[in-house]
């Protein structure tokens, strides 16, 4: 541990040491047993959202949402938004639950101070937000993503996502293996951005987008953002996508960190420059790249927008967590989406024209929105098979009745919010 309180060994990886590692730690295999969250919300003024909430009024909501007895974890992202983490949840319902109290506490907490939590895959109003973290991190992320263009700002102060966490799955092959799950995170990850997408203003303007926060991604880095390779074994293609992707900074006792261009982490292994690169900085790295699903020994699936009310964003998780968990449901909806590999095509997601339809056109696209009537079928049949209570069940069928019978999603219901 340098003087900086960053870890560093001292002791240099090698590139096959490197690949031997990101092999044994994005994917660990085992019967899938346990469901996670993330959900992220952009914290608005209570009495209208509109007006931008000044950043000292947001750090005492953050000191105090972090003095609540939460079992989840609570972050404060680059913009202000809040994000509560759940522990992973032996069932669907556990996870729902631990969660759902927790966020009850959050709200009852904010209230007071005149805040609320709002579900918004991009901030209709307030664009650009001000960055309220000056880190290190957040500073050298900036000046990195800038190269790209304004997308990683936007990202950064202005996103807000669900994200959901499914064990990586069965060594062997077969409808929860961690192959066959690859792929189907892959081809079903566009028909969630499809059916969920919900970020059509930005800023109190249209963009052209039903998830302007799936534009934003994919415009984000030329390579930070996406996914390996298609045809690829996954523990190799993500290996050589890890590698090949250029470093976002490199952390030293100094600020600000260096922020390298174009230095991809193998070529920083192979030279040594600007020091050698350990185990540690590795493990960095990984927290640097933002694909539509990131491998960290379990899958997490990141292209989901933020979901309107209170409890919207209960209907992906569970739609999600079935579509993969249940053994009928995910050879189901793998035989479904398989067809859409021939759209996508030889580009990598989020990049490619399958994932672009699904953030411009949403369920209006007719592919899509068949490929949605499928996985929400399978998804409430195997709902109850999972353990999913009345209420969650009832959730996702309201889902289905208001948006997937009609090929619409939340996107066109806010089309005038600004």
């Amino acid at each position: 541990m340098s003087s900086s309180g960053i870890p560093h060994s001292g002791q240099g990886l090698s590139v096959d040491e490197a690949e031997d590692l990101l092999r044994c730690i994005c994917f660990k295999t085992g019967p899938p047993r346990t469901v996670g969250v993330e959900v992220e919300w952009l914290v608005h003024e209570l009495r209208d959202p509109r007006l931008p909430v000044p950043p000292e009024r947001l750090a005492l909501a953050v000191d105090t949402v972090r003095s609540l007895p939460l079992a989840s974890a609570i972050t404060l992202e680059p913009g202000g938004q809040l994000e509560l983490s759940s522990p992973p949840a032996g069932s669907l319902m556990s996870c729902v639950d631990t969660l759902s109290a927790d966020l009850r506490a959050v709200r009852d907490a904010l209230s007071p101070l005149g805040l609320s939590l709002n579900g918004y895959g991009v901030d209709p109003w307030n664009a650009p937000r001000e960055r309220i973290l000056r880190e290190p991190r957040y500073d050298a992320m900036e000046t990195a993503l800038d190269r790209a263009g304004p997308a990683g700002r936007a990202m950064m102060r202005d996103s807000a996502s669900v994200q959901v966490c499914l064990d990586a799955g069965h060594e062997e092959p077969g409808p929860l293996g961690y192959h066959r799950r690859w792929q189907l995170a892959h081809l079903l990850g566009a028909v969630l951005v499809a059916a969920f997408a919900n970020s059509p203003v930005h800023g109190g303007r249209r963009t052209g987008w039903r998830s302007t926060r799936q534009a934003l991604w994919t415009d984000l880095d030329p390579a930070r953002a996406l996914a390996p390779p298609p045809d690829g074994e996954p523990r190799a293609a993500w290996a050589a996508h890890v590698l090949d992707t250029p470093v976002m900074c490199v952390r030293g006792e100094e600020t600000p960190w260096d922020v390298p261009e174009g230095l991809t982490f193998r070529e920083w292994l192979r030279t040594g420059r600007p020091r050698p690169a350990d185990e540690d900085d590795l493990r960095y790295h990984l927290t640097t790249l933002f694909p539509p699903v990131r491998p960290r020994g379990h899958l997490e699936l990141r292209m989901i927008d933020a979901q309107p009310g209170p409890d919207g964003w209960v209907v992906p998780v569970a739609v999600t967590t079935a579509l993969f968990e249940d053994p009928e449901a995910a050879e189901t909806v793998y035989r479904a989406v398989k067809p859409l590999a021939e759209r996508a095509g030889p580009l990598a997601a989020p990049r490619n024209p399958l994932w672009l339809a699904a953030a411009r056109d949403g369920l209006t696209d007719p592919e899509l929105h068949a490929a949605a009537l499928v996985a929400f079928a399978a998804a409430l049949e195997a709902l109850p098979r999972i353990g999913a209570s009345e209420a969650v069940q009832q959730a996702v069928a309201d889902f289905h009745e208001r948006h997937v019978r009609t090929g619409s999603c939340p996107a066109d219901e806010h089309l005038e919010v600004a």
